[in-house]
């Protein structure tokens, strides 16, 4: 099993695998052709952009990584025009020249936003170029704090084993995306990132999520490798780690413009967070906000670290304190990044009392954000009686967002609160009351991740229920 990674300020990063270029040739249609029922594409315009594990060297690139790019490329001109390309992203290029072959190239046809045909021209590496692409990098990846594996299944990682081999004798993480139905070939990679489909060609068709967290915890055992992250479209992400722990992550509300590229986004983004030490956690949310700014662009787009800051301020700014689940998630990427401390607590606060006030100003004491999952009414009513709650939840939850100590508040419906504890998987969670810390809800869950659980006095002589009570009184009288 590989080490965790070095702390670097600006992460060196080697980036290895299938490059291409890819070409757009924008115009407009007007008329068929005479010779066959084809529309006539008039040119107006034409633009390269890097592909393949080029995309991915880009994006780590613009995402404030040192990107070395080692990869094989012909004696042509399209070599030429990716270097440029990659010059642009500020990308070391390493290339290996294979004088018998050529360059990679996908050339788009595009009128407007609508792409109406694509040609592709795939070459192959010979064997002696394999060989001299693998005593290359054994000489380069020492130097490095990660590497990254980008497959496309055109030859230049048909030695992947090795790769990988070489990579782990020196202690350097190394993070793959997979385009092959043999598992044994991702034998000790640090991270794997296949799409569902290549999951599936991997380890097997699943019929829910719990059968698909076995499967990938079933590989990661076998192969020794450290987590699994699974991108799955409009069904979001999938990280799955050593010891069992998983985690699903929602893809982002926006127009999906073009998925192109997506993937290598996704890569790039995890290989930044990880070579800052960042959790899985954390570098999966990061990564999900990146591949969201990507499909949102025409064609191949590189994200830069600015737009995903933008992206992050964006959310917190426009989103008031009530969340929904997914809402939070993305809402802590950010100050989880910045090493920041998530305090949770919960409760009903049916009627906003000075010990409420008080409980949550000390649980804010205790860290740097506070989260307040709060009962939905259905939940109250099972808890405390049909005549409960005396306010419903938006009413509720509008006074708690006044209050300066609560920076979220997100509902839950569950009679406890554990499912919430284990998405927003708090550094210190809180609960009012003499209970004995082993008996608080989500006890385990937070001291197994290193975190700590404590239980807060409550203030003598005050409480809902006596509040309640004493009104019923008045009414009476």
């Amino acid at each position: 099993m590989q080490q965790p990674f070095p702390t670097a300020t600006k992460p060196r990063i080697l980036v290895v695998g299938d490059i291409m270029l890819d070409r757009y040739v924008i115009g407009e249609v007007s008329r068929i052709s005479p010779e066959a029922p084809v529309p006539v594409l008039a040119a107006k315009h034409e633009e390269n952009r890097p592909g393949g594990a080029a995309n991915v060297a880009a994006n780590i690139s613009a995402m404030g990584g040192n990107a070395t790019l080692l990869a094989v490329v012909g004696e042509d001109s399209a070599s030429a025009e990716l270097e440029t390309c990659l010059q642009r992203y500020q990308v070391t290029p390493l290339f290996v020249k294979d004088s018998q072959g050529g360059t990679t190239q996908k050339t788009r046809l595009v009128v407007g936003s609508q792409q109406i045909a694509r040609v592709d021209r795939d070459v192959r590496p010979t064997l002696q170029t394999q060989q001299r692409l693998l005593d290359e990098y054994r000489r380069q990846v020492g130097d490095y704090d990660l590497v990254v594996l980008s497959d496309y299944a055109k030859g230049t990682l048909d030695k992947l084993p090795e790769f990988l081999d070489a990579a782990a004798r020196l202690g350097v993480p190394t993070l793959v995306d997979p385009k092959r139905v043999t598992p044994e070939l991702y034998r000790g990679a640090f991270l794997l990132k296949p799409n569902n489909s290549e999951f599936v060609g991997l380890f097997g068709a699943y019929g829910s999520d719990q059968e698909l967290v076995a499967k990938a915890s079933a590989a990661i055992e076998s192969l020794r490798l450290e987590h699994l992250v699974i991108t799955r479209g409009a069904k979001g992400m999938v990280v799955v780690s050593a010891g069992g722990r998983a985690d699903f992550v929602p893809t982002r509300a926006r127009d999906v413009f073009d998925v192109s590229g997506a993937g290598d986004t996704v890569l790039a983004a995890l290989a930044m967070e990880l070579s800052a030490k960042r959790s899985i956690s954390d570098a999966v949310q990061r990564a999900n906000i990146a591949a969201g700014i990507a499909v949102s662009h025409p064609g191949t787009y590189v994200v830069s670290e600015d737009e995903i800051e933008a992206e992050v301020n964006a959310f917190s700014h426009e989103h008031p304190k009530v969340l929904t689940e997914d809402q939070l998630k993305v809402a802590l990427v950010n100050p989880r990044m910045h090493g920041k401390k998530v305090v949770f607590t919960n409760g009903c606060f049916d009627i906003l009392h000075p010990g409420h006030v008080r409980l949550l100003k000390a649980a804010r004491a205790l860290g740097d954000i506070l989260v307040l999952g709060l009962n939905s009414d259905d939940s109250v009513r099972k808890l405390k009686g049909p005549s409960r709650p005396i306010n419903n939840f938006s009413h509720r939850a509008e006074v708690l967002a006044g209050l300066a100590s609560v920076d979220y508040i997100v509902e839950f419906d569950a009679p406890t609160p554990l499912e919430t504890i284990q998405y927003v998987l708090p550094d210190i969670l809180v609960k009012g009351g003499d209970y004995p810390v082993a008996d608080i809800v989500g006890y385990s869950e937070v001291t197994a991740r290193g975190g700590q659980v404590i239980a807060l006095d409550f203030h003598d002589g005050y409480s809902t229920t006596r509040i309640v009570d004493e009104i019923n009184k008045t009414r009476k009288s």
